[in-house]
């Protein structure tokens, strides 16, 4: 690595880093956090996370025979509504943190569904997979914290095959701003406590709330889809907004 390329700054929740130091700090995060990641997931959106994945099965609309790579996928919750949805079907979870990966071949899905599934540490940036390889790239509540958000996108268009799709789920931004200004009151001062009393780990729930106000808006993320190669590139807003799936064809 060159001295440049080590000067180049990125953030880390709101802290300003270099870039060779992110992936490391976001590895830190979730190995601290995999235990209870689930849990928290249902305790800070009040079990919404589960009706907005749900939502982008919907959209998806996963077919027999598709073969997925569900990067960031950490317990396997997107893996295992894709195959559940499409009998016939493959899925690797790629996931940053091998922490992640053992929570989720802790969970009953991945014994039933064994025969479908990889899992494999990596990271998003540089998958370790041949062109062409998939029909769908899934990424739920995983890009914002990837170091380079277009070199990831351009991955994904990589290993996808023509006319495979790419579906984001992620914390967004609410069209308006009294709503928001609401919305970061309550994710500010509530998530983190209750990172302190369910995981006991305040400061990684400060840095996942600060990492979803630095994410760019909705409209911005559609531009930075286009620009990695997609077509058709589309976005929905879910619960108002707060969070957001993009999709994209590669055509």
């Amino acid at each position: 690595m060159t001295e440049n390329e080590t000067e180049k700054r990125t953030h880390f929740g709101a802290r300003d880093v270099r870039e060779d130091e992110k992936a490391g700090l976001v590895h830190d995060v979730f190995t601290n956090v995999a235990s209870k990641y689930d849990v928290m997931n249902d305790v800070m959106s009040v079990g919404v996370h589960r009706l907005w994945k749900e939502a982008m099965m919907d959209w998806l609309a996963p077919r027999s025979g598709q073969r997925l790579l569900d990067v960031a996928g950490g317990t396997g919750d997107i893996s295992f509504r894709f195959l559940k949805r499409a009998k016939g079907s493959q899925a690797v979870v790629l996931d940053l943190t091998e922490s992640m990966l053992t929570e989720g071949r802790k969970r009953a899905e991945a014994s039933e569904m064994s025969a479908q599934l990889d899992w494999v540490t990596g990271d998003a940036m540089a998958l370790p997979f041949a062109d062409n390889s998939f029909d769908v790239y899934t990424i739920s509540f995983g890009i914002r914290n990837v170091t380079r958000i277009p070199d990831a996108l351009s991955e994904a268009y990589r290993v996808l095959r023509p006319g495979g799709r790419l579906m984001v789920l992620e914390f967004s931004q609410l069209p308006v701003d009294g709503m928001q200004r609401l919305y970061d009151l309550y994710s500010f001062n509530v998530i983190p406590r209750m990172g302190q009393l369910i995981a006991r780990d305040r400061d990684s729930y400060q840095y996942l709330v600060e990492s979803i106000r630095k994410f760019p808006d909705q409209a911005k993320f559609a531009d930075m889809i286009e620009a990695a190669g997609f077509g058709q590139v589309k976005f929905r807003n879910l619960s108002m907004g707060i969070a957001a799936l993009h999709s994209g064809w590669k055509i």
